[in-house]
Parts: structure tokens; C-alpha cells; sequence
């Protein structure tokens, strides 16, 4: 599997409940912040719902 770098770069402040617990679960808790994950079709799916709050990067 390849490795991504997620790394949030909007607030999940008045944010559906879903969306900001989907942040939280992908280790993201304050702005630029960045972290590096195996890219598993679960995270993906991760990715894809809060797709507006982060940029994806691969490594």
C-alpha cells in the first residue's frame, strides 16, 4: 500500500457531528496539522467524506 500525507486546512467548526468525529478518527485535531497514513480503501473513505476540510497528499 502507498502512503498519504492528510493534512487539515479548514476548521470542522459547524460541522454535521459525522464530519468532525471523521476528523478526529483520522488523528487530525488543529489546522495544518498533518499526518501520515497507509492508504487503505477505509481511509479513503475517511478522506473522501471530509474531502472539503483537507488536502491529500501522496508519498
Amino acid at each position: 500500500m502507498s502512503k498519504v500525507r492528510i493534512t487539515l486546512v479548514k476548521s470542522a467548526i459547524d460541522r454535521p457531528e459525522r464530519q468532525k468525529l471523521t476528523v478526529k478518527a483520522l488523528g487530525l485535531g488543529k489546522l495544518n496539522r498533518s499526518v501520515e497514513k497507509e492508504n487503505s480503501e477505509s481511509i479513503a473513505g475517511m478522506i473522501r467524506k471530509v474531502s472539503h476540510l483537507v488536502k491529500v497528499e501522496a508519498i
